[in-house]
């Protein structure tokens, strides 16, 4: 399964950013060995239920116990059998744009 979250505290520092505690979720998505990226507005992520579930709970667990409170937004792709998504749905979408979708 892929699944795309996002996860900060309610309220920011105070600068106004959320960036060190966006980086202890990060932290935790690198060190869990799973296939993953990050971007300006959401962390991917690519396992099995279990695994991924375990990756996004210990994120929460870790900003829940400095911040009172946490807000998660998750979507999830879920096609058993389909491994590699991470990269191949965009190389799917790499190729329909240069015109190579049938090689």
């Amino acid at each position: 399964m892929l699944v795309a979250f996002s996860i900060s505290p309610m309220t920011p520092d105070d600068s106004g950013s959320v960036s060190v505690a966006v980086a202890e979720a990060v932290r935790i998505v690198r060190a869990s060995g799973l296939p993953h990226e990050t971007n300006a507005m959401f962390t991917n992520l690519e396992g099995d239920w279990d695994e991924v579930m375990a990756v996004v709970k210990s994120c929460v667990d870790a900003l829940t116990e400095k911040h009172p409170r946490v807000s998660l937004v998750l979507k999830a792709d879920i096609r058993p059998g389909h491994d590699g998504q991470l990269t191949a749905k965009v190389e799917r979408i790499e190729q329909q744009l240069t015109g190579h979708a049938d090689d």
